[in-house]
Order: C-alpha cells, then sequence, then structure tokens
C-alpha cells in the first residue's frame, strides 16, 4: 500500500508542555501577522496527557507569557503552593526538618502550584486547537524524514497492524508521511527521534554527557482531616544510602496527594531496585502519617534528563529543532522543567516565525536566530546559575553537594567564578556484581507498599500484543552471556514495570521481554549497562494511559 502524505509549515512530535507551547506560540505569532500557517502536534499517546507523568509543582512564569489571562480561560492551575517542608531523613524511622534558610533557596516554592501535567497539557491542546492546530493523538512519529541535502524534511508516522513476525496483518495501513519546512521534536526525555538526531548531527560533541534519573509517582486518596491543601513535601536521604536522588510529597487539590522518589541513574550497586526503594519510602513516619488509611488510585514512572546547563547539546540542525526534555532544559535544581520545557518551544516558535517571514517559500535551512533567542533568555540564566547543582551532587553526595548549593544558591546568587563537571556516563558506573552487597527488601504490605504488577495495572497500560517488540536488543546474547555474570543482569531491577525478567525452565536460563508491561519510562535506553537496549516507538496509543498525572 502506497503512503499518504501531507505537508504542513510545521511538524511538532510530542504533545507535552514543550510541544504544544511551540504550537499556540506559532500560531498566536501568525495570526498577529496575518500569515498563514499550518501546524499539525502528533502524539504517541492515546490522547493528549496520557504519557505525561510530572510532579508536579508548577512555575508559571512561561505561562504567564504565553497566556497572560490563563485564570481566566481556566487553565488548571487550583492548588498555589502555600507552604515548603524539607526533611533530611537520617533512618527508616527519624528525620530532621530543615530551615528554609540553610536549603537552597530554588527549592522554595513561593507563587508556584500543585498541578497534573497531565491536564495542564490537555487545556494547553485546546487552546492550540482553537488557535488553528490540527492535533493528532494515537500517532507515533517512528523515523525522521531526511531531504536530499541531508536536512530533515518531517516524520513518518508507525505502520498498524502489523505482526509480531515483522509482517502485515488483517487491517494493516502503513504510516503517513509528514513533511514540514521546520519539524519540532519534544518528545521528552530520551526521546528516541532526538536520540538518533542527536548522533546523527553531533549535537552533543561540545557538551557533557546528559545525566539522568528515574522518577517515581503514586496518586493516593487520603483523609481529609489529614490534607493540608498547598503543602510541598521534599526529602533526601534514606532510603537512598550512596545512591544520590530525593523525595517528594505534595498535597493537590480533592484530598489527593502526589507521592514520588526520584532515584539518579549514576547509582553503582547493580543490586539496588529503584521500585523498591519507592515503595520503602512511603513506610517513613514523614510519609505515612499523610498515606496511612488513604487508597492508591494511581502509578507511574518516567525518566528525567538532569544534566542541565553542561549537557546542553546543539539544539538547531537543518530542517528541526529540539525542544524541552529533548533537549535537556529541565532545571533539577529546582525540581521543575515545565517552565523551561515551554519557554524553550515558545522561542523555537519566535525563530521559525522570524525564518517563514523572511521568505515562507524558501526559508532557511537552519533556524539560526534560535540560538541567540535562547542565550538572551531567561531559561539560559536560570540553567546558567544553575550548572553546578548536579555535578556537586554528583560529586560531593546529597548532604556536601546540598550544603554547596545552598552556599552558591543563596550567597552567591549561582554566580561563583567556576563551572564543576561531570563527565561520566550513567550507564558506565555499575561495579561489577561481584564486588557489589546484595540487597533484600522487605515484602510489600499491600497497604503501603506493593508489587510491580499491581503498580502496572494503576498505569492502565496496555499495548496491541501482536506486535514487533519495541524493545529491541542489539545483540540477543548480550543479557544472559554478559549482564547476567558480570552484573546480575541489572534490567530485572532497575525496569519499574516488571519488563525484564531471567526465566528458569529445564535448567537453563531465558531472557524474557514482556513488552505489555512498558510504561514508556526509557530507563533501559540509559541504563543497560551494555547499551544493548534500544526503545523504539510501539504502535500508536500503545503505552499508559494517565489520567491526571
Amino acid at each position: 500500500m502506497e503512503r499518504e502524505s501531507m505537508e504542513f509549515d510545521v511538524v511538532i512530535v510530542g504533545a507535552g508542555p514543550a510541544g504544544l507551547s511551540t504550537a499556540c506560540k506559532l500560531m498566536q505569532l501568525a495570526n498577529e501577522n496575518n500569515q498563514e500557517l499550518m501546524v499539525c502536534v502528533v502524539e504517541k499517546g492515546s490522547e493528549v496527557g496520557a504519557h505525561i507523568l510530572s510532579g508536579a509543582v508548577f512555575e508559571p512564569r512561561a505561562m504567564n507569557e504565553l497566556f497572560p489571562d490563563w485564570k481566566e480561560k481556566g487553565a488548571p492551575l487550583n492548588t498555589p503552593v502555600t507552604e515548603d517542608h524539607i526533611y533530611l531523613l537520617n533512618s527508616e524511622s527519624s528525620s530532621k526538618r530543615l530551615p528554609n534558610a540553610i536549603t537552597p533557596k530554588t527549592m522554595h516554592n513561593d507563587g508556584n502550584y500543585i498541578v497534573s501535567m497531565g491536564n495542564v497539557c490537555r487545556w494547553l491542546a485546546e487552546q492550540a486547537e482553537q488557535l488553528g492546530v490540527e492535533v493528532f493523538p494515537g500517532f507515533a512519529a517512528s523515523e525522521v524524514i531526511y531531504n536530499d541535502d541531508g536536512s530533515v524534511g518531517g516524520v513518518l508516522t508507525g505502520d498498524m497492524g502489523v505482526g509480531a513476525d515483522g509482517q502485515p496483518k488483517d487491517g494493516y495501513m502503513p504510516g503517513m508521511e509528514l513533511r514540514a519546512k521546520y519539524t519540532v521534536f519534544a518528545e521528552g526525555c530520551r526521546g528516541h527521534l532526538g536520540k538518533d538526531l542527536i548522533e546523527h548531527f553531533s549535537l552533543d560533541k561540545d557538551a557533557s554527557p546528559q545525566h539522568y534519573a528515574i522518577g517515581f509517582k503514586e496518586i493516593w486518596d487520603i483523609d481529609p482531616a489529614k490534607h493540608q491543601p498547598g503543602l510541598v513535601v521534599h526529602s533526601a536521604g534514606w532510603p537512598l544510602n550512596d545512591e544520590t536522588g530525593g523525595s517528594y510529597l505534595y498535597h493537590a487539590e480533592d484530598n489527593q496527594v502526589f507521592v514520588g522518589l526520584i532515584v539518579d541513574l549514576n547509582y553503582s550497586n547493580p543490586y539496588l531496585s529503584p521500585f523498591d526503594e519507592f515503595q520503602q519510602l512511603k513506610h517513613h513516619p514523614v510519609f505515612k502519617q499523610y498515606l496511612e488509611g488513604g487508597k492508591r488510585v494511581s502509578y507511574g514512572a518516567r525518566a528525567i534528563a538532569k544534566g542541565g546547563f553542561n549537557s546542553l547539546p546543539k539544539m538547531t540542525f537543518p530542517g528541526g529543532i529540539l525542544v524541552g526534555c529533548e533537549a535537556g532544559t529541565l532545571n533539577f535544581a529546582k525540581i521543575k522543567g515545565n517552565h523551561t520545557a515551554m519557554k524553550s518551544g515558545m522561542l523555537a516558535a519566535e525563530a521559525i516565525i522570524d525564518a517563514l517571514s523572511k521568505n515562507a517559500e524558501a526559508p532557511e535551512s537552519e533556524l539560526s536566530s534560535y540560538t541567540e533567542k535562547f542565550k538572551n533568555s531567561w531559561v539560559y540564566d536560570e540553567l546558567f546559575r544553575s550548572r553546578n547543582f548536579g555535578p556537586a551532587i554528583h560529586k560531593l553526595g546529597n548532604f556536601w553537594g546540598g550544603a554547596f548549593n545552598t552556599l552558591e544558591q543563596n550567597l552567591f546568587n549561582g554566580n561563583l567564578f567556576f563551572t564543576m563537571k561531570d563527565d561520566h556516563k550513567d550507564y558506565a558506573q555499575l561495579d561489577l556484581a561481584s564486588d557489589a552487597k546484595e540487597i533484600s527488601y522487605p515484602k510489600p504490605d499491600g497497604v503501603l507498599s506493593f508489587d510491580k504488577l499491581s503498580s502496572v495495572f494503576l498505569s492502565n497500560t496496555n499495548h496491541e500484543e501482536e506486535q514487533p517488540c519495541h524493545l529491541q536488543l542489539i545483540d540477543a546474547s548480550i543479557p544472559l552471556e554478559v549482564n547476567f555474570p558480570k552484573y546480575a543482569e541489572p534490567a530485572q531491577r532497575y525496569c519499574p514495570a516488571g519488563v525484564y525478567e531471567i526465566i528458569e525452565e529445564e535448567g537453563s536460563k531465558r531472557f524474557q521481554i514482556n513488552a505489555q508491561n512498558c510504561v514508556h519510562c526509557k530507563t533501559c535506553d540509559i541504563k543497560d549497562p551494555s547499551q544493548n537496549i534500544r526503545w523504539v516507538v510501539p504502535e500508536g496509543a500503545g503505552g499508559p494511559n494517565y489520567p491526571n498525572m
């Protein structure tokens, strides 16, 4: 069957905060200039917001610029932050609340909101459609289209109705060519097309390696008597020992709290299970006091790009641009990336409009004005002032790294005269299993802590079963012949959804991939010590279906 082809001025891959902000700003500027513009957004989730997972304490700076009247328009920013509590968890039962004066000011949340970013994105999509953007959920961009001159010319959406053997089934539909003058890649952290583009155009040759964490989130309905709308709780320390990361609990609206743990993926012990660390966390009195007597209603996990300023790649290339977490614009000193993602998309829209205004029929191949716009923006300034936060934590640990960051942020406003860097790659940090201490985790009690499969059930994850596996092994022998003897095959533990198992049958071992369980977190693509797992998109609409994460 022949592929259909559609032509647009701009194609945007990903209906997250960056992609939707790009779309909205493009149409606002086009309308101001009486300029006709055809813009489409493709989203691999079954609906906008289905794959969005974020804490989230939301800083409204970019939203104020994009939609100054967002309150009148009904944006779902309903719970202003009322109080910040920051704890150091010393052990499984003890903690110390830290005065705000001795914590980095980037952790303070005056003027921010506790939100569901899934719902914020649904609202942004409504605004985009009202402005004239075409939004296509359920379509996964599977390949980059390159023009004859090597520039990006758009994307292919994935074929539908392909069997596990790679052959068309009944009802097969080939993917579409979505061609554009400019393609904006806003897939989020470790987007599979963005990863290929960074390699293809050597966009990261002058940057430190990107660093990542895995972030967990659960939504709980809690006892109204324990609910304090607007209370933000952050903590560091237990249950993480030598690992770096932190935890959170946000009191949202409707007697709900959002609770989660972030574990940096530069950890060294191959026996570590980030999922089980999170389940332990909820038994600590700081968290248990709110969750006890409540009901868990949703679960999810997602990788986080946290390299910050030092890891930013070149974002433009012929025919396209990376925005948001695809480019790594998250500010981990604030544990926030939605406002910076939105602004990076808005700046991309300005650069695209500039280029199309000069020559709409044959615009310049590369968005040359973007780099200057980005460097002159508050995003650049904010990321620059936070450039030492991650390296300090990685090199000095949570306590001393936190002390350094408090000094730098509170006394020097992020303007110390030197730049710390961490040029180690996260996947290369694992110790050999023979040199590591095995970790025995307590069994979940089914009240505060749970197993992986019951958790995945709450993520509403689903994939068409009879399709090619989207978790590709470059060499199928490596899990058992390399990763198992050297690292006790850590995929069994770093995956938060029970995708990877080693099955023993009649005295022999088999590596099994349960792709149906995949919540699209991308941790395997990042942390596999042999870099042997390649995450590619499954059929459109597959994966989690988060209602309000």
